[in-house]
């Protein structure tokens, strides 16, 4: 568990559910609360919020012992409309509350990021989230939060892998108490294959993607890989009994290359 800004407990490794098909969604949900998953990722864009909600509705856990997040997405930016984006995704999840309510990009080109966060901070004093924070914000951006609103974010999601390893946006929200999330935790598969990586993944009688799993858990990012297969949703938490060390580390270090999976956040949305 990683304990956010506000006193809110975060688990360090979740399952996040993106290009997972709705009709599939809840079998892979199901199946990672049996291997000890207890932190799902969702978001309206993915179109598997209501997916999501069966699992967890179908679940034995208690609500208090499950963390969900979900996130606005860029075309229900602005503060009322945001607030109506909450309303259909708290439906569809057929929760209460979310644990962790993200803005999905930072969106410079509408330029509503800022009365998005003030409906943000409504539904926090509301409490209808129970932590707030932002997704692909780069510290520009940030700082405008920072300088214009009344809180500031908990988390940002942002892609980040060995070959993006983010050292300088981390360091800022280190400096500002805003934790780490990892998303693209595995470079989208592009990284599998790297001959570094399976040579750690050799050392340690792992997998290349748990070696990265580790790697994130080591530098204290919260990570949510994702897979649509049972075998290696449970193979992506079994990694809290090695550990990489000072060598492995700087080995992983020099797979830095600033390449994307993704979009760029001065540019998307």
């Amino acid at each position: 568990m990683i304990t956010l800004d506000n006193g809110v407990e975060i688990p360090q490794l979740g399952l996040g559910v993106w290009q997972i098909e709705d009709d599939l969604v809840t079998d892979v949900v199901a199946a990672a609360l049996d291997a000890g998953y207890r932190h799902i990722d969702t978001a309206a864009i993915y179109g598997n919020e209501e997916g999501v909600g069966r699992a967890i509705a179908a679940s034995d856990l208690a609500r208090d012992d499950l963390f969900v997040t979900t996130k606005v997405w860029n075309n229900d930016q602005g503060y009322d409309s945001t607030l109506r984006a909450f309303d259909k995704s708290v439906g569809k999840l057929g929760l209460e509350t979310v644990d962790l309510y993200l803005i999905h990009w930072q969106s410079l080109q509408q330029d509503k990021y800022v009365d998005t966060w003030k409906a943000f901070e409504q539904l926090y004093a509301d409490k209808r989230v129970r932590a707030i924070g932002v997704s692909n914000f780069h510290i520009p951006a940030l700082q405008r939060l920072f300088d214009e609103t009344e809180i500031r974010p908990a988390v940002n999601q942002i892609e980040l892998h060995p070959a993006l390893p983010q050292d300088e946006l981390r360091a800022f929200h280190a400096e500002n108490d805003i934790v780490t999330e990892a998303w693209s935790p595995l470079a989208s598969g592009q990284l599998i294959n790297d001959k570094t990586l399976a040579k750690l993944a050799e050392k340690h009688g792992r997998t290349p993607a748990q070696v990265m799993i580790r790697w994130h858990l080591q530098l204290g990012n919260v990570v949510i890989p994702k897979s649509k297969t049972p075998a290696r949703v449970a193979e992506n938490i079994a990694v809290f009994d090695f550990s990489l060390d000072n060598e492995d580390m700087a080995a992983i270090a020099d797979l830095e290359t600033g390449v994307r999976t993704g979009g760029d956040p001065d540019v998307f949305g």
